[in-house]
C-alpha cells in the first residue's frame, strides 16, 4: 500500500509542471501545423563534427562540394572583447544559423577545406567550419589570397542564381516559323 501526501506547495508545483507540459505540446503541435507537417533537413542538424567526413557532410548540406584531401585543422581563440570588424564577421557567421557570441574567450578548432566548385585560377575558395567540443559553432567561406569572407547562405544563393542563368537559353523570335 502506498500513501501520498500532497501539500499546497507540492500541488502548485505539480500544476505548474502540468501547465508547462501542455504549453510545450501546444507549441510543437502549432509548429507542425504551420510548417505543413514537413520537416526540412539542414546542415545544422549534423549531430557531431569529429572527422573530415563530417565536415564534408556539413558543407554538402549547403550545396558545396569539398575536397576532403585538402582538409586542415588549426586551433583559434575567439576573442573575449569584440571590435566592430569581429562583430561584422559574426554577422556573416550568423547567416548559417550559428553564433560565436556564446564562445567568447574559448579555443575552437578551425577546419579548412578547399571548395573546388567556387575556386578559379585567380583565387581559391575554402569552406571553413569552427568546431567546439564536436559541435559546429561557426561556418563561412574564405577566398585566398584576398581574404574575403562570405556567408554560406549568400554564396549558396549566388551559386543557384548563376546555375539557373547558365541553364536559361534564349531563342530569338526569328527561330519560329511563320504561318
Amino acid at each position: 500500500m502506498f500513501l501520498f501526501t500532497v501539500t499546497k506547495p507540492g500541488l502548485r508545483q505539480a500544476g505548474a509542471l502540468a501547465l508547462c507540459a501542455v504549453c510545450l505540446c501546444g507549441t510543437v503541435a502549432a509548429a507542425v501545423h504551420f510548417s505543413g507537417g514537413a520537416v526540412t533537413a539542414s546542415a545544422a542538424a549534423v549531430p557531431g563534427i569529429e572527422t573530415t567526413q563530417d565536415i564534408g557532410t556539413y558543407f554538402t548540406g549547403y550545396g558545396f562540394d569539398t575536397d576532403l584531401a585538402s582538409a586542415a585543422v588549426d586551433k583559434v581563440k575567439i576573442p573575449k572583447k569584440w571590435d566592430d570588424s569581429f562583430a561584422a564577421f559574426n554577422q556573416i557567421v550568423q547567416e548559417s544559423g550559428l553564433d560565436l557570441a556564446d564562445y567568447k574567450g574559448k579555443t575552437v578548432e578551425k577546419w579548412t577545406v578547399l571548395c573546388p566548385q567556387l575556386s578559379t585560377g585567380d583565387h581559391d575558395t575554402y569552406c571553413v567550419l569552427l568546431v567546439y567540443k564536436a559541435k559546429a559553432v561557426g561556418a563561412y567561406l574564405l577566398q585566398k589570397p584576398s581574404g574575403e569572407v562570405t556567408g554560406l547562405i549568400t554564396a549558396a544563393k549566388a551559386g543557384a542564381e548563376a546555375a539557373s542563368a547558365e541553364e536559361t537559353v534564349e531563342i530569338s523570335a526569328d527561330a519560329y516559323p511563320e504561318e
